[in-house]
């Protein structure tokens, strides 16, 4: 594995970026979007509901971070999907690149425009809304770390399915996070899911992020060990994504899949 084979991978996209200010908005525009929305929902309920609870930050707060995890996930996905449409990876795959040096490539783009993300929300957040991350420091580090983790996760499984499946495919690697968020207890605790649906929530890593930092805002005890399940879960699904994207891309090799990739549908 080269470093500088994976600094070039990361470097087209800049490229696709540079070259491409319609590309360069989205990163600004749907989370500013979001935020907003939030936002004076937030606004509004802190409005009718009894005092005692900030819908800021107990509401904002979790969008925001959710938030974070998608754009994680679309950092990967992304970033793989500019060579789907542009019919590329043969030109990459005829090269000495390694498949390793490939997806960490595409996590470096998914750093690189997820934390352009992050500090959108967190600055509009924080001027619009009164919201500050600030207030809790580092403390709030191995939280976004564990949904930075699982973000990536999500995107390299998402792309090897793509992969696997073809083209036409990529309608299901958007909403994934969607299918998610019913089972992480985003907007909920886990306590108001029925039995299987929080037996799911234990092996998804944001669930822990979410329920320990309802904790916090609520001022009850929560446990660090919590955490680190949700960190070592997180570890736990990027090296299984990984194998995964390996694993297919090995048999769109074997079988010639990569070769007829330009076609519509190679199911």
């Amino acid at each position: 594995m080269r470093v500088r084979r994976i600094a070039a991978v990361a470097l087209r996209q800049f490229y696709l970026y540079r070259g491409s200010p319609t590309r360069v908005v989205p990163l600004f525009v749907w989370v500013a979007i979001d935020i907003t929305i939030w936002g004076f929902i937030s606004r509004y309920l802190n409005s009718v509901a009894s005092p005692g609870y900030n819908f800021i930050v107990g509401l904002l707060g979790v969008v925001l971070l959710w938030d974070f995890l998608t754009r994680v996930m679309q950092g990967v996905s992304t970033a793989f999907l500019e060579d789907v449409w542009s019919r590329n990876f043969l030109n990459m795959f005829a090269s000495p690149l390694l498949i390793s040096e490939y997806v960490l490539g595409l996590v470096i783009t998914a750093v690189a425009t997820s934390l352009i993300g992050l500090i959108t929300m967190i600055l509009l957040a924080g001027l619009a809304f009164g919201l500050s991350f600030f207030a809790y420091g580092i403390a709030l580090l191995p939280f976004v770390l564990v949904l930075f983790l699982s973000g990536i996760a999500l995107g390299i499984a998402g792309s090897a399915m793509v992969l696997r499946l073809g083209p036409a495919s990529e309608w299901i690697l958007w909403p994934l996070p969607a299918f998610i968020a019913p089972f992480a207890g985003v907007y909920y605790p886990l306590s108001v899911l029925p039995g299987w649906m929080q037996a799911v929530a234990r092996v998804l890593p944001p669930s822990y992020v979410f329920e320990s930092m309802r904790s916090i805002i609520r001022h009850t005890p929560w446990h660090v060990s919590d955490l680190a399940i949700g960190f070592a879960l997180s570890i736990f699904y990027i090296v299984a994504a990984a194998i995964f994207f390996r694993q297919v891309y090995r048999t769109a090799v074997r079988t010639g899949l990569l070769a007829r990739y330009s076609a519509e549908s190679t199911a």
